[in-house]
């Protein structure tokens, strides 16, 4: 528990921050670019160049994040699963000293350069922490140790909300200090993440470290006879073909994995395209609709966050006794529902007086249902699908489909917009909808089952044969055989 929170704290509490942070000073940052453009060339800035600039300072977040996602798989084959998440924490220093200078020193280009650095922390902590999660935690609470993620996560995007109100942060004398914040969670982070254990699973498969295994697992567990989780381990390793770390290239070409390898970027695309972000840009607008003064619009929207908090603490407790399948499936399913039930009430919002509330109804609705299932499971099931040596590159497509989806969503959905009007929410009701469907047919139940159980549960679908314990004993006695007869070859040439 201590190490799930203080990983995610530094980890992905700063990528929910930073979805939510540039959103209340953004009048100010602008502000701050027509000055300094004045300052620099001695005429105002253009109203276009303004929009560029602050579209690049927006989307060049998502740009890092890939540039994040995928390099880790290098750096953890380096550092291991603690030492990338320790490492990773000097991006955040860095990028919160860039953007809470930049004012300062009069330069915008140290607030696009300090948000793109941010992204590569977000790009890289949101695969290397679910990886360390899923491998510290016990079967029977995987799900639950993996929904941290999501948690704090939402917990990130409350947290930049509540310190954007104007009475905090959100003025035009404070708005630098909204960036200066980032860089505390990094540091308690670091003060306390050297002290907790590495991945047992790391240091005994990759690292052969048996004894260091033994005391990681010692530590988490509470318990000094951890021999069943050692031979657990052990199994898997003995069932690999490839005892190291596989690449991008092999993962992509191994049959063995495909189905998994398919369910993780279907999932993933899904979580980004499921059109979540866009109900940020309609909440505002509804609000207004139903007659709330300007001036409170921000504290209302705070109920959003809220709902996202509850919600994934709500499915972290539930997660276990659930399973993932049910919780992503009705996740996805709610979606769709609402999203249906969203665009009608848009389209009478103009003719009853009362029907922009029971739009904002849906909007949380639809909030509540991604939290419960969509919002954090598709980073857990990553790491469950995979066995060991294919975790790292699994991790790293999985982000760069969650991060090339997150700009194109970005991208496209203005047009998307522009071209549909209220009728946009039909796009992401066919997504969520194609989403339920796919994992309702693919997707086996992981709840309390080993990596090699998941794993062998896909091979009827990639047509590959399952190896029994019976056959896998066999094997291993084969092996020590084969062994044993060089020894004595060797032993009578000598």
């Amino acid at each position: 528990m201590i190490a799930a929170f203080f990983g995610a704290l530094g980890s992905s509490f700063l990528y929910g921050y930073n979805l939510s942070v540039v959103n209340a000073p953004a009048q100010y940052i602008k502000a701050f670019y027509n000055k300094t453009w004045l300052e620099r060339y001695g005429q105002p800035i253009g109203a276009e160049t303004v929009t560029l600039l602050w579209s690049i300072t927006v989307s060049i977040f998502a740009i890092g994040g890939l540039v994040g996602a995928l390099s880790v798989s290098f750096i953890i084959k380096v550092l291991g699963r603690k030492g990338t998440l320790l490492v990773n924490n000097s991006f955040a220093v860095i990028a919160a000293l860039l953007l809470s200078l930049g004012e300062m020193a009069k330069s915008f280009e140290m607030l696009i350069v300090g948000r793109f650095i941010i992204g590569v922390d977000s790009g890289i902590a949101l695969s290397a922490l679910p990886m360390y999660l899923g491998e510290i935690s016990p079967r029977h609470i995987r799900g639950s140790i993996g929904q941290f993620n999501s948690i704090l996560i939402c917990l990130g995007v409350f947290i930049g909300q509540v310190l954007g109100l104007p009475q905090l942060l959100g003025q035009e004398s404070r708005w630098r200090y909204l960036f200066t914040f980032l860089a505390f969670p990094a540091l308690l982070q670091l003060c306390v993440l050297p002290f907790l254990p590495e991945s047992p699973r790391y240091l005994l498969m990759e690292q052969r470290d048996e004894a260091g295994a033994e005391r990681a697992f010692q530590r988490f567990l509470g318990k000094k006879d951890v021999s069943e989780e050692l031979e657990e381990v052990h199994a898997e390793a003995r069932a690999r073909d490839n005892l190291h770390t596989v690449s991008v290239v092999h993962l992509l070409r191994s049959p063995a994995v495909r189905w998994q390898l398919i369910t993780v970027i279907i999932t993933m695309a899904c979580y980004q395209l499921c059109g979540l972000n866009a109900i940020w840009y309609y909440t505002n607008g509804i609000l207004r609709e139903a007659g709330f003064a300007e001036q409170i619009l921000p504290y209302i929207t705070l109920s959003t966050g809220t709902i996202e908090i509850l919600s994934a603490i709500v499915s972290g407790l539930v997660i276990e006794r659930i399973g993932r399948k049910p919780l992503l499936i009705f996740g996805f399913s709610a979606m769709a529902f609402f999203f249906g039930l969203l665009t009608i009430f848009l389209n009478f919002q103009d003719r009853v007086l009362w029907m922009p509330y029971l739009s904002y109804i849906c909007i949380l609705a639809v909030i509540a249902s991604f939290c419960s299932g969509p919002g954090g499971i598709p980073f857990i099931l990553t790491g469950e699908l995979f066995e060991q040596s294919y975790r790292p590159a699994a991790f790293m497509i999985a982000g760069t489909v969650n991060w090339l989806s997150n700009f194109a969503v970005g991208l496209l959905f203005p047009f998307i917009q522009e071209m549909l009007q209220t009728f946009a929410f039909l796009v992401f009701m066919v997504v969520c909808t194609f989403g339920s469907i796919y994992l309702f047919f693919v997707l086996p139940e992981t709840k309390g089952r080993t990596f090699l159980d998941i794993s062998q549960s896909f091979a009827k679908i990639n047509k590959i044969p399952v190896s029994s314990p019976g056959q896998e004993m066999e094997l291993v006695l084969s092996e020590k055989w084969e062994k044993a007869q060089d020894v004595v070859k060797m032993e009578s040439s000598f």
